[in-house]
């Protein structure tokens, strides 16, 4: 079965209608995943409208290419590099963008796909990049971490009371043999801990915790959300889907802050018209995936969409 037909696209109508897409509009898909977002956006625009398509993985950018329309635009670009890749498709600086959607995480082809490493579900390659092109794998990294290092990660991103235990069983194994499949390094980690929830694997958390620290998730998803309010036009809508609380909380975060006006001395003598004005409007509730799509894709169980709209010109990036 082919990727495209193999992926489920969390939140799909949910996401494109918090766009309110506008046939004219210019548009970013910042996470192409395997596709759905792009070709329902593409669907509502006109043919004037523009769609850039941006994804860190060749695989889902070949994907993306397979898809003929001259009004989509495709990019190998992480989204954290969202002005950049902007500016390489030639929407000027003061033109910007009316809508920017990010699906953050690990897509549905990543972790099916036993090669790339996500999944201890498949012995294989102990990879888990999302770039394939650069960067270290999880098993060059754990052949060089120490112990501290290690222990912060899994504890960190995974939320694993038994980090330290883990930690100190890869580096006492790496001493005989390095770790270089998922199904050596889940089969150590059930040797360590037990599972915290039931019908949950034990090595779940240490394969997630490695996932966002190989590819610096936290860290590009904090840094793409300026990004987007350097982009956005004002009125323009900023549409996120999260996958677990640590990408939550920073996407609540900062869209409250960007939300709440500067705070000012108090009685400092200013009239109403001079009170800085927030820069975000947050649009309705935090939206979940219906009990309905998670029956059919249990993977949206966790799924949580956030949406804002752009009021004013963002501060300077910092």
């Amino acid at each position: 079965m082919s990727t495209s037909l193999r992926h489920q696209t969390v939140l799909l109508r949910e996401a494109v209608e918090a766009l309110e897409i506008k046939p004219a509009g210019t548009y970013v898909d910042g996470t192409f995943g395997g596709g759905g977002h792009t070709r329902a956006i593409l669907e509502q625009l006109g043919p004037h409208g523009r769609l850039l398509a941006l994804d860190r993985d060749p695989q889902a950018v070949a994907l993306a290419h397979a898809i003929q329309d001259r009004r989509l635009r495709v990019m190998h670009h992480c989204f954290a590099d969202l002005v950049n890749a902007i500016r390489q498709a030639g929407v000027a600086a003061e033109e910007g963008v009316d809508g920017v959607l990010l699906d953050i995480g690990v897509s549905s082809p990543q972790l099916d796909e036993g090669a790339r490493g996500f999944s201890f579900r498949y012995d294989a390659p102990l990879d888990m990049r999302m770039d394939t092109t650069q960067g270290e794998t999880a098993a060059q990294w754990l052949l060089r971490a120490g112990v501290q290092e290690i222990t912060e990660v899994i504890r960190n991103y995974g939320e694993e009371r038994f980090a330290f235990q883990i930690a100190k069983k890869i580096v006492a194994a790496r001493g005989e043999r390095p770790l270089t499949t998922t199904g050596e390094l889940a089969a150590l980690v059930r040797a360590t801990v037990w599972p915290r929830e039931p019908g949950q694997d034990a090595a779940t958390r240490t394969f997630q915790a490695l996932r966002i620290h190989i590819n610096q998730e936290l860290q590009q998803l904090a840094l793409v959300l300026p990004e987007a309010m350097t982009v956005l036009k004002q009125g323009g809508r900023l549409v996120v889907i999260s996958f677990h609380s640590l990408e939550d909380r920073i996407v609540k975060r900062f869209m409250r802050d960007q939300a709440a006006p500067d705070r000012l001395p108090r009685r400092l003598p200013l009239r109403a018209a001079e009170l800085p004005k927030p820069e975000l409007r947050l649009v309705g509730k935090p939206r979940r995936a219906s009990a309905a799509e998670v029956a059919a894709n249990p993977r949206a169980r966790s799924a949580v969409m956030r949406v804002a709209e752009k009021l004013a010109r963002a501060r300077e990036a910092a």
